[in-house]
């Protein structure tokens, strides 16, 4: 359920804020009073959560936020002034502000190599996410965090709190699932019982709160924001605490776990299957990938659309680029993509293998819907909310379906179904008034967001009858039905419709009929035969609807998740179709094709045959050169003599750890070597100026090969290495060590061997 902040915007820069500066901050508080209706775009709050007053419309921006309230007067003369060499003390941005609560020691780390303490992070701002892994909001609003962390690596920490909402999520291997599909390269804490996001007053996904170096809780935000909001905070905040000598400007490291897990799955998290029974083919959205496959349906690679590497990139099928491509539609010899992460929708000629964009920007839409120009408050459209596909900016197109001459969208970040014609001329919302919801009714009001009209909760999967248009509706866990005559009404098959309230939050995993059978989270569905299939996600299962006595029942797969055809085990399946009396499914955190024989009841791996992950991308030698290190070593210099009849030095090298620490074995090690004097004594056929460490350990041995001369030279050697905590804390340093070894090349017998050792300081 959409929640806005009109009430809770005062509570929470009271909370945030206190009396003296609130005093100071009056102006900005009136701003808030003025602007008090922001929306929160997240997935609603739990009705045993404290109330959030609804409103009956938002505003089109989201870069109104009560981060702002702590921007302080950073841009005033003064605060200008504050810069220059000897200039006066800037003043404190937050002199009152009260120190924010600690994580507690009942909580579970992910992505880091243990827990972490706010004393850990003393002079960083650190920035708390509080998500839950199916929100659409959640989701959007993690690459706006990455561009921060890679904008600010010395200032700030991000660290995620996964605070659950639905029973399946609190698993702390789904979260780790969630971490890798997701590419998350913070620190994330399962707070399964929500005790941390009590602890910071939160009441909505996704939310943020601000902790400065000082550890005193001084911002937060609810709903999506972006980058830009987040940098203009930061800019304004951070000149204080570094004249002051309060920030921590060392960059700290964290034990993330795609470093741990390597993944060399042919697919990786694939989200949706296309059956195409007439020509043999089976389409698989290889998702983090970033990429297609087409396969028989017994398994024989066809074709790979897309590099395996992210983007917005036209072009044919080896040039051509997605970013997590998720449900498709088949025409023909065109098929359509949803190109989810991109906001876009794709259009392949698979004969003559070329990729086009036919909407969408990679820009995620944030602004009114189609055809409105003016602001959203007393905005109507007499002929509806259509404009030109092509340009416009998407929000997360999550799986598509061709029905006459028109195409329906998925359109999960706004919660409704959009339509397009196939010759492309406009595009629009078809159903759905905007509101996170379960409600049926009439499909589109003249104005937005206006009660009384078809609700959605995150729309995700497509399937049809030919009558109907039946969405797979995940926040709310429900069935839903649309007409193909738009001036029909929505209707629900099964699911929380008929609910006073917490329609987003009354899911399970019972069989039986309508009203009281229950899902949990659902993302995929397919027709046949009078059956909607089900990809019960969240339950790990596949179950059958009949539609016409809204009766629902198991048919594979066990609320616990696992990987096996016998007996059949999923784990968070996302996407199913039917062909020729089989499903095949994309069981996505197992990372394969199911196929379930209808007829005999058994289930079966598909394995595509010849398919390989995509190849990774060379990286540059300077990939662990460019990180400034926690404990960096003035050059040291130690002399060594070679034998010319042997011309090869071997160098050993030793790290002493401080006690407590252990060397990170799966983050990247290298030594970088180069000859600084003029001799040219090294043999550069050999020589290798970076030599990569492949299983990091605390003692290495590196060469240096020499010509078979006589002469002296120097050798400049810098030990770029990765070490963390062992276990008590979740902190990873980068350290180096250089030396500048002078070499002299004789005909006598010299060592040919060195020892250097360095000792890192805690």
């Amino acid at each position: 359920m959409a929640s806005r902040i009109c009430s809770h915007s005062g509570d929470l820069f009271r909370q945030v804020f206190p009396y003296r500066t609130r005093t100071k901050w009056a102006f900005f508080s009136l701003i808030l009073f003025l602007g008090c209706c922001i929306f929160f775009l997240g997935c609603g709050h739990s009705d045993s959560l404290p109330e959030v007053k609804e409103v009956s419309e938002r505003p089109v921006s989201t870069t109104d936020s009560p981060l702002l309230l702590a921007q302080a007067d950073q841009d005033t003369p003064k605060a200008q002034a504050g810069k220059a060499e000897n200039a006066p003390m800037l003043e404190h941005p937050f002199p009152n502000a009260s120190p924010a609560p600690n994580f507690g020691s009942e909580v579970t780390w992910l992505n880091t190599a243990g827990p972490l303490e706010l004393r850990d992070l003393k002079g960083k701002f650190v920035i708390l996410d509080f998500w839950t892994y199916c929100c659409i909001n959640c989701m959007h609003i993690l690459p706006e965090l990455k561009k921060l962390e890679h904008a600010y690596p010395e200032s700030v920490v991000v660290i995620g709190v996964h605070s659950a909402k639905f029973e399946q999520e609190k698993d702390t291997e789904s979260i780790r699932n969630a971490i890798l599909r997701y590419d998350i390269e913070h620190p994330v804490i399962n707070d399964a019982e929500m005790k941390v996001w009590r602890s910071f007053g939160c009441n909505s996904w996704p939310s943020l709160r601000v902790i400065d170096p000082e550890g005193n809780l001084v911002a937060g935000h609810s709903g999506e924001i972006e980058f830009e909001v987040l940098n203009n905070f930061l800019k304004r905040a951070i000149p204080y605490y570094r004249q002051a000598g309060k920030l921590n400007e060392k960059p700290l490291h964290f034990d993330v776990e795609k470093m741990r897990r390597r993944e060399t799955s042919p697919l990786y998290y694939p989200g949706k299957v296309l059956a195409d029974a007439k020509n043999d083919r089976l389409f698989i959205a290889d998702s983090n990938h970033d990429r297609l496959v087409i396969s028989s349906l017994d398994g024989q690679l066809q074709a790979i659309i897309g590099t395996g590497q992210p983007g917005l990139t036209d072009g044919n099928f080896e040039t051509a680029q997605f970013h997590d491509p998720q449900g498709m539609a088949l025409l023909g010899e065109t098929l359509y993509v949803a190109d989810t992460a991109n906001h876009a929708i794709r259009k392949i000629d698979l004969k003559k293998q070329e990729v086009k964009t036919i909407s969408g920007t990679g820009e995620q839409r944030r602004g009114p819907w189609p055809g409105v120009t003016q602001s959203l408050f007393g905005s109507t459209a007499k002929d509806g909310f259509y404009a030109e596909p092509k340009g416009m900016e998407l929000n997360s197109p999550w799986d598509l379906l061709i029905h006459g001459d028109y195409m329906y969208i998925a359109m999960a970040g706004p919660h409704q179904i959009w339509r397009m014609d196939l010759e492309e001329t406009e595009m629009g919302v078809y159903a759905g008034n905007g509101r996170e919801d379960i409600t049926d009714g009439p499909l589109v009001p003249e104005r937005p967001y206006t009660t009384g009209y078809s609700s959605f909760a995150q729309p995700s999967g497509f399937a049809t009858d030919g009558k109907w248009l039946y969405i797979a509706d995940s926040e709310g866990s429900s069935i839903r039905a649309v007409p193909f005559d738009p001036e029909g009404e929505a209707d629900t098959i099964l699911g929380t419709d008929q609910l006073p309230g917490g329609r987003l939050f009354a899911f399970g995993d019972i069989d039986g009929k309508y009203p009281d059978a229950r899902l949990q989270h659902p993302l995929g569905v397919a027709y046949h035969d009078g059956a909607i299939y089900i990809a019960d996600t969240y339950n790990n299962k596949i179950k059958a609807l009949d539609v016409k006595t809204q009766t629902v029942k198991t048919l594979f797969g066990s609320k616990e998740s696992g990987d096996s055809d016998e007996p059949p085990r999923f784990f968070e399946p996302a996407g199913l179709d039917y062909a020729e009396g089989k499903l095949y499914i994309a069981d996505t955190n197992n990372h394969l094709i199911r196929v379930i024989d209808l007829e005999t009841k058994k289930v079966s791996t598909l394995a595509v045959e010849g398919l390989k992950p995509p190849k990774l991308p060379a990286k540059t030698p300077a990939t662990v050169a460019a990180v400034e290190s926690e404990n960096a070593e003035q050059a040291q210099s130690v002399a060594v003599s070679v034998n010319n009849e042997k011309p090869e030095l071997l160098i050993d090298l030793k790290l002493n750890l401080p006690k407590g620490f252990k060397i990170n074995d799966l983050a990247p090690m290298q030594v970088r070597m180069e000859e600084a004097g003029t001799a040219g004594l090294v043999d550069t056929k050999r020589f290798q100026p970076v030599q990569r460490i492949q299983i990091p350990l605390d003692q290495i041995t590196v060469s240096v090969p020499f010509e078979k001369k006589t002469g002296k030279t120097e050798i400049e050697l810098t030990w770029d290495y990765f070490y963390c905590s062992k276990g008590k804390e979740g902190i990873c340093k980068v350290g180096s060590a250089t030396w500048t070894i002078p070499v002299e090349l004789t005909d006598g017998s010299a060592e040919g061997s060195l020892q250097l050792t360095q000792q890192v300081q805690e």
